[in-house]
């Protein structure tokens, strides 16, 4: 039974699709951060311009600095963002020469610029300021004192700026995402146009058809091609087994019934009573052996069909063993041999395995015996547990069978060369199914100084499996 999980088609494009958007997420993460650094450096780069500009500016007159903040350096700091723009000079002993801001430059910012420039980030009457600052020598001057030089702004046009160009890189991600997606759903058709053509094959296949696949895959799907070929074999193998199946199965019941015919054609010419009665009784044989043969092949073609799962349940063989044998040697066919059973181990073995399937593998197994060994033969059944398995054996003193013919056995209508018998051949194919339904292994081997013996190993139930 085949469940529809999900298109691949469509779990593919998720997945590449999230793929994305977690790496579009850290980009847009660092792409924010970038903008917020190159907006600083900007401004900072125009607060130290503006603070430089301003240092040319400061003249000395009667030994004090004299400040005219020129308009060039106020222009630096105008942006379109019509920011609030400050400025202050100090001198030695940190006394405003000039300045506007609005409040006083503290005394530990004083001397971290004095021994190096600095910008900072200040908080002050509710507002962010960026300040710059930096200490100037007067070398050169009639007095040699340093001055400060503070220049500042408030932050929106640097927050502005970042926003503007997060903006623009975000615009650019969402085409580049856009563009992605399209080019990754032509991708994904491309990529399963191999699958769509193997597709189109397979569907557009005759019933029949177990040719391998004639088609160009990729490397991914080789072993999908692959075991679709073996696939293929297995179905043609499996149909013709059952062309010669049926091929078989016509011969064997149309030869018993062409002697049916026969034989009461030649009746209704005579009108001899003793004829008649010689007529019905080959009849009544055929017949049987007919029903038999019909019934054999109905049960190979159950076995070969039925599903594998099946009941099958915990199942004491040794009790299934002894109510088989005791039932077949009640029966007129087993009246002339010697039917038996070997000492069983005491208690019960338990094996997975269904009750019918038994039954019939035993049938089987002890009809074979009896159809091929002469009368007075004797044939032992018994069962012997070995480890984890429980071996089942049924052995005669008959003619037996070849070595080289003991594999054929398991084929339909085999009859290991001998055809002097009534059988049909089909026992032992039986049995054979009925084995490997069971998870079982079938051994045929001889005997001395002469005989068959079949041997079927079944594994027994383990721990809990057992009642």
């Amino acid at each position: 039974m085949i469940e529809v999980t999900g298109s691949l088609k469509r779990r593919l494009a998720v997945w590449l699709l999230v793929t994305v958007t977690g790496l579009g997420a850290l980009l847009m993460v660092e792409a924010w951060m970038s903008t917020r650094r190159a907006a600083e450096r900007a401004f900072d780069s125009q607060l130290e311009a503006a603070a430089l500009t301003i240092a040319e500016a400061v003249q000395w007159q009667q030994g004090e600095p004299l400040v005219e903040v020129p308009a060039a350096a106020l222009q630096i700091l105008a942006t379109r963002h019509q920011e609030r723009v400050f400025y202050a000079v100090l001198d030695a002993d940190g006394e405003a020469v000039s300045t506007n801001l609005p409040f006083a430059i503290e005394p530990a910012w004083r001397e971290r610029v004095a021994s190096a420039p600095m910008a900072l980030t200040a908080r002050l009457d509710g507002a962010a300021w960026r300040l710059y600052g930096r200490e100037y020598d007067s070398a050169g001057w009639v007095s040699q004192e340093p001055v400060q030089i503070w220049v500042g702004h408030t932050r929106g046009g640097r927050v502005a700026l970042a926003d503007e160009l997060f903006e623009r890189t975000l615009t650019r991600f969402v085409a580049m995402v856009l563009l992605a997606g399209v080019l990754m759903a032509m991708a994904l058709r491309v990529a399963l146009g191999p699958m769509r053509r193997l597709r189109r094959q397979l569907r557009h296949r005759d019933a029949d058809d177990m040719r391998p696949l004639d088609a160009r895959v990729p490397e991914e799907m080789r072993e999908l091609a692959q075991t679709l070929d073996h696939l293929f074999a297995r179905q043609r193998q499996s149909r013709e087994a059952l062309l010669r199946f049926t091929a078989d199965a016509s011969h064997q019941l149309k030869t018993p019934l062409a002697g049916l015919q026969s034989t009461s054609e030649l009746a209704l010419q005579s009108e001899d009573p003793a004829d008649w009665q010689a007529a019905l009784t080959a009849v009544h044989e055929g017949a049987g052996r007919t029903s038999r043969l019909a019934g054999q092949l109905l049960s190979l073609a159950r076995l070969r069909h039925l599903d594998e799962t099946g009941e099958i349940a915990p199942l004491d063989i040794a009790t299934v063993l002894r109510e088989t044998v005791l039932d077949w040697a009640g029966r007129e066919v087993a009246r002339h041999h010697d039917l038996g059973l070997a000492e069983l181990p005491p208690g019960p073995l338990w094996v997975r395995a269904e009750g019918w399937a038994v039954r019939e593998l035993l049938g089987n197994l002890i009809d074979n015996a009896l159809r091929y060994t002469p009368p007075g033969s004797v044939i032992t059944l018994g069962l012997a547990p070995h480890g984890d398995e429980v071996v089942l054996f049924v052995e005669d003193d008959g003619p037996g069978v070849p070595a080289a013919a003991r594999e054929r056995l398991r084929q339909p209508f085999e009859r290991g060369g001998r055809q002097d018998t009534d059988g049909s051949g089909l026992g032992l194919a039986i049995v054979d199914s009925i084995a490997r339904r069971l998870g079982g292994r079938l051994v045929l081997g001889g005997r001395e100084p002469h005989g068959l013996v079949v041997t079927l190993h079944l594994a027994l139930c383990q721990g809990r499996e057992a009642p």
